[in-house]
């Protein structure tokens, strides 16, 4: 959503309902003043001298869905039209208030959205790293754990009249291209990594303990109410003339299934979320927030969504007016929406379902019938030392430590008393939060982090990141003469990349280098470089200067940051994360333009592919690297050779494979996926050793990778990850049950998942250990 919409108020989120872009926001949009009471209050229907039993929406015998119904059913159709923006508004003969339903929780509980904001009553919440920086903890139960801390905040701030219950986050779009603006909101390349984060995001928003899984998914009781975004292919904001708004995403049917719709498919099928956003981008000429397709044969019939799906911001209008499509919209469309009904070209049945997929959501949120055990939550609630641990917890867990020269790292305090802390990003406050961020509880700078530690020297280097000039770089290496150790904090922040801007290079802002090296050059103890940016940055020159002792990636790490940061660097924390992006060199971006979708390599035109699964090139870090102060041995404990004979029936039929040698071809070369029962596990253990002296965090990452001679397959693929703790000289075990299906799966030329016969490989990190997997079809 571009942050231009709300700074000029036109807030017109629009709701979807299967391929019609019919919903417009609308209206001014005012505080909550009051804690908000429950719909079916019987006190309150016994104040109005009304018989709440005379209205079948109150009625909690019922099921949802006859309730919902029963109130659609009450509504005029100007009440209606009037309910199908963000800005709902109050229906008083009904008993219904009025209800903002857009509000954020990216990375902690926002005042991006107008539904939620902070007074002196709650003046702030939470705010945990962005997603880039957590994901690169590969840590599934953080993850979840931070989605429940924002959801109780969440709550504690709607009980005090500050908050909503729907929140549109997370953004699941898996990231294509480096120098994409959005990096930091994102959970990286992997399609199966950026699913598994957003699944165990919502789970810890939506979920109510004890009813995370019923007979009836669409009826269970909800904490707050998530959204995935932004569905889907999108990933172009502003990248020289082109523009999200006018952006035509050409896109092959393997890329999508493969790539652009996978995390959405786990966020709705793992996650059980309850609404999806469409973007604004097309898909091969078509609207995604108009493609019938993608919103109703996908996301409801064959994904089985349970809730409602919404457009980004003005996306209705942007349809019209700048895909040229002829529908109306803008700030007067709910009057034309009523208007178009009574003139019959629009159908009132589509309003009435969207509704009631509406008022579902909000009955499983309690809005109608309250939620007896989230009314003791309040301010005590926000901002809790727990909650703040927590945010400590994942910025450390996920700093990447890339360049370790001669174990310089971690530092010992006694042995550096003095510390030049120096750069751009050296005192970060609010660069620390990246974007969608709400108001922090505190801030720990890099600066107040440091000064824990010993006497600080601190020097700015550049007046900002952008560091237009050398003005400020002769004090900071004199700083640097005078320190026992130096600590660069360079990087970016959103001035350099967000939300409608795009990166046009990969290159460290201005003349950062020249600051760097400078510095480097003139220091009398060692130098450790922080990077502090959300996507990828050639630092190849410091990762090559023997006077740059370390280097570690923090990305934007939140309220804790500082914290966090010198924490690694004085060896209270040992490192542990992944980078979940690959770090490509610089020239990367003159290979091929931003706008070019495939993510093979395009050998007409000389591109190279995308991702660590198609580029072969070479790279300043890869995809999940990352080092530790410690060292780790992989063991695998049960058989490496695994046979998966698979009996097919006679409605079942083999599929040809594209081979690079077409004589290999074996008699049933492969099966899709969904016509078998899948039911095939492969099961197998990892005995994690830590072969240092140091107590340390391991992320083991299995990859499978096809049988070779496959045509244009990927050179391997995420199908399992966890992070395990071990002790020094100690030893863990960790299991892994993979479904040969969805594990062993490839998604040939037309689309189809398809399981291929042949020798599999399951591969652990970048341990030598390996698991083949024979599999073979028969009837």
């Amino acid at each position: 959503m571009a942050a231009q919409s709300f700074k000029v108020l036109r807030i017109l989120f629009f709701l979807i309902i299967y391929f019609l872009p019919i919903f417009v926001a609308g209206g001014d949009i005012k505080p909550i003043a009051d804690p908000p009471s429950y719909v079916c209050d019987p006190h309150k229907w016994e104040v109005r001298g009304k018989n709440m039993s005379d209205f079948g929406y109150c009625d909690k015998s019922l099921p949802y869905e006859v309730r919902a119904k029963d109130l659609v059913d009450r509504l005029t159709l100007a009440e209606k039209v009037q309910q199908m923006g963000n800005n709902a508004s109050s229906i008083p003969r009904l008993g219904l208030p009025a209800y903002n339903w857009w509000s954020e929780a990216l990375h902690g509980v926002s005042n991006v959205g107008p539904g939620t904001f902070f007074t002196e009553i709650v003046p702030g919440a939470t705010s945990f790293p962005t997603v880039i920086h957590t994901t690169a903890a590969f840590n599934q139960s953080l993850w979840n754990a931070i989605g429940k801390v924002v959801s109780t905040e969440a709550r504690a701030m709607y009980n005090l009249g500050q908050g909503g219950l729907t929140y549109w986050s997370p953004n699941i779009n898996p990231v294509r291209d480096p120098r994409w603006g959005r990096i930091t909101e994102t959970s990286g390349e992997d399609p199966f990594v950026v699913g598994v984060y957003g699944a165990n995001y919502v789970r810890g928003l939506q979920d109510v303990e004890g009813q995370e899984h019923t007979a009836d998914p669409g009826s269970r009781p909800l904490k707050v109410s998530a959204c995935c975004k932004h569905y889907a292919a999108y990933d172009v904001d502003n990248w020289y003339e082109f523009d999200r708004l006018k952006f035509d995403a050409q896109v092959t049917e393997q890329d999508m299934i493969e790539t652009f719709l996978r995390p959405f498919e786990m966020c709705v099928k793992d996650g059980d979320v309850s609404s999806v956003m469409c973007s604004y981008n097309q898909v091969n000429k078509v609207p995604t927030c108009a493609d019938p397709i993608l919103l109703k044969q996908t996301l409801r019939e064959e994904w089985k969504l349970n809730g409602y799906i919404v457009s980004d911001c003005d996306s209705v209008e942007v349809i019209h007016k700048e895909q040229r499509l002829d529908l109306d919209c803008g700030v007067t469309y709910p009057n034309a929406l009523e208007n178009s009904v009574k003139q019959g070209k629009a159908n009132e049945a589509e309003i009435d379902t969207s509704l009631q997929y509406l008022y579902v959501v909000l009955m499983r949120l309690g809005f109608f019938d309250g939620s007896p055990s989230f009314t003791s939550l309040g301010k005590d609630d926000v901002c809790t030392q727990d909650h703040i641990e927590l945010a400590a917890e994942a910025a450390r867990e996920g700093i990447v430590l890339l360049n370790n020269v001669d174990a310089t790292l971690p530092l010992n305090p006694d042995a550096f008393k003095t510390l030049a802390i120096i750069g751009p990003l050296a005192n970060a406050t609010k660069q620390m939060l990246g974007n969608y961020e709400g108001l922090p509880c505190q801030y720990v700078s890099p600066l107040s982090g440091f000064s824990a530690f010993g006497q600080v020297i601190y020097e700015q280097g550049c007046p900002n990141v952008k560091c237009p000039n050398d003005t400020l770089i002769l004090q900071a290496t004199e700083a640097a003469k005078q320190a026992d150790a130096t600590i660069l904090v360079v990087g970016t922040d959103r001035t350099i990349e967000e939300e409608s801007r795009d990166r046009y290079d990969l290159l460290l802002p201005g003349l950062q280098k020249d600051l760097i090296n400078q510095v480097a050059n003139a220091s009398k103890g060692p130098v450790i470089l922080v990077v502090m940016s959300a996507g990828g940055v050639d630092i190849s020159f410091a990762k090559d200067n023997n006077r740059i002792k370390g280097i570690l990636w923090v990305g934007h790490p939140g309220q804790e940051g500082g914290r966090a940061i010198a924490d690694v660097v004085f060896g209270k924390y040992n490192p542990g994360g992944r980078l979940p992006l690959t770090w490509y060199t610089a020239d990367y971006v003159s290979k091929l333009p931003m706008t070019s979708m495939p993510l093979r390599p395009v050998e007409e035109k000389g591109y190279p592919g995308r991702t660590y699964k198609f580029f072969n090139g070479s790279v300043v870090y890869p995809f999940a690297y990352g080092l530790s102060y410690t060292t780790f041995n992989y063991k695998v404990t049960t058989p490496t050779n695994v046979s998966i004979p698979i009996k097919l029936n006679k409605n079942q039929q083999c599929r040809e494979l594209e081979l690079t040698d077409t004589s290999a071809q074996q008699p049933c070369p492969s099966v899709v996926a969904n016509d078998l029962t899948c039911e095939d596990k492969i099961a197998f253990e990892v005995e994690v050793q830590n072969t240092g002296d140091k107590d340390g965090s391991e992320v083991v990452i299995v990859y499978s990778k096809p049988p070779e001679g496959i045509v244009e397959t990927p050179f391997k693929q995420v199908v399992g990850f966890e992070r395990v703790f071990v002790a020094a000289k100690q030893s863990q075990k960790v299991k892994f049950e993979l479904n040969a299906c969805k594990s062993l799966n490839i998604v040939d030329s037309s689309g189809y998942r398809i399981l291929p016969s042949g020798l599999h490989k399951i591969v652990l990190g970048t341990s030598s250990d390996q698991i083949e997997v024979d599999v073979s079809f028969a009837r």
